[in-house]
């Protein structure tokens, strides 16, 4: 395999069944060489064939500095990341993956730190969980599936965490039969507390909604997909937009069937992108005028304001004007 730019050559030392269509797998140097550390939340971006590139938490202990771990949950609706994934990684295999990034850290200085996991979204959360219990801090990881055999990583994280900590909550796949998400956040609502959570979008969606009265900056999360708008929020104009490139003045239609990154790209302007899917950062760009659609979930209020994500967000206003 030949050498690239930035990415890492590991190997796939083992593969392990973890639940129903989960596997964890363990990437290690093939010299037994130091990985490059990491902080709990943090992701690797994985190279797939094709060209196809996938973010995947690393859920090992992050002290940890001889391997990464990560879960990978096979979807057979999503984009097919997860799938040549499963079919086509083994023991002994190299793979390339980028050095680990982080948009998802513990915020230090936390009196108290509630973790909410929904199916694979535990990925980051594990790690958060193993890096608060190696600190001895305050914390409680909730972790909600359907069933037992879906519950991922579950012997290890009952041997390796206090077991008054870890809650495991099965509703059999009916959401009302499950954690009261509602509730659990109006008690464990009080100053210094963080809330961090990821899962699917309803219990994304059903975390945001319960944790809408909590102070500003406590409350953290990580999307596996991007949010869908809101009904009746104004989106980009039907017949698209133009962007303007501010150092040479350049101008470049974007239609409402392409993105902004792919006009970039066929106009030869290099902007790199990773997930196309507004989860990474990856294609973050700032912008000097217009009125931006922001359709990503990684970038917060404040950068919303400067930066867009050129692989989903579009422009509500005529013109967009890029800083590049």
């Amino acid at each position: 395999m030949p050498d690239a730019p930035g990415l890492l050559e590991l190997m796939v030392r083992q593969v392990r069944y973890e639940a129903r269509d989960i596997h964890s797998y363990e990437l290690v140097h093939p010299l037994g060489e130091a990985l490059p550390p990491f902080e709990a939340g943090a992701h690797v971006d994985v190279h797939l064939r094709d060209g196809m590139v996938r973010q995947y938490s690393l859920c090992n202990p992050p002290h940890e500095c001889h391997r990464y771990v990560i879960g990978v949950l096979r979807d057979e609706h999503g984009r097919g990341g997860s799938r040549a994934l499963h079919a086509g990684w083994r023991v002994q295999d190299r793979v390339r993956v980028g050095a680990p990034r982080n948009h998802f850290a513990l915020e230090p200085g936390a009196r108290r730190v509630l973790l909410l996991a929904g199916g694979i979204g535990v990925t980051p959360l594990k790690a958060m969980a193993h890096r608060l219990h190696a600190l001895g801090a305050d914390y409680q990881l909730h972790y909600c599936a359907r069933d037992l055999q879906r519950v991922a990583f579950a012997d290890e994280l009952r041997e390796s965490l206090d077991p008054a900590r870890l809650h495991l909550h099965l509703d059999g796949g009916e959401p009302s039969r499950g954690l009261d998400i509602g509730a659990l956040l109006r008690a464990e609502h009080a100053p210094g507390t963080h809330l961090y959570y990821c899962g699917p979008a309803g219990f994304m969606q059903a975390c945001a909604q319960a944790s809408a009265h909590w102070s500003p900056g406590s409350v953290h999360c990580e999307h596996f997909q991007a949010a869908s708008r809101p009904a009746g929020e104004p989106g980009a104009p039907s017949e698209g937009f133009t962007v303007q490139i501010a150092s040479s003045g350049r101008r470049l239609h974007v239609a409402p069937e392409h993105s902004i990154a792919s006009v970039l790209r066929e106009a030869g302007i290099e902007v790199p992108t990773s997930c196309e899917a507004g989860l990474c950062a990856t294609c973050k760009v700032g912008y000097l005028q217009g009125e931006v659609e922001h359709q990503d979930c990684i970038l917060d209020d404040d950068e919303h304001r400067t930066h867009l994500t050129v692989c989903v967000s579009r422009a509500r206003s005529p013109l967009l004007v890029l800083d590049l």
